[in-house]
């Protein structure tokens, strides 16, 4: 199976995340309806979006430019083959 290309297929596959999130976000809150459930909820969504974040904006704007991704399962395989600088340079270590 090649990539999802079509611009009307991608933006479903986006919309329908969207409905699984929702969903499941608002079966959380239904079974526990006080608010430290809720904020605890909404910590975990921002907490994991910056994670996202950080795994494909940062690293290939900031850290790595060549690195290009995939999914969480080719940033995972990126951490194991290439070890962080320990001086700042993008790639190279002492």
């Amino acid at each position: 199976m090649g990539d999802l290309r079509d611009p009307r297929l991608l933006y479903l596959k986006g919309a329908l995340m969207l409905v699984v999130g929702l969903l499941a976000g608002g079966l959380v809150v239904a079974r526990l309806p006080d608010w430290p459930s809720v904020c605890l909820l909404l910590l975990a969504i921002w907490g994991f979006c910056r994670a996202y974040y950080f795994a494909f904006y940062v690293i290939q704007h900031y850290v790595d430019p060549a690195y290009r991704f995939a999914g969480l399962t080719d940033f995972l395989g990126y951490l194991v083959r290439k070890r962080p600088a320990r001086d700042g340079r993008n790639g190279e270590s002492r």
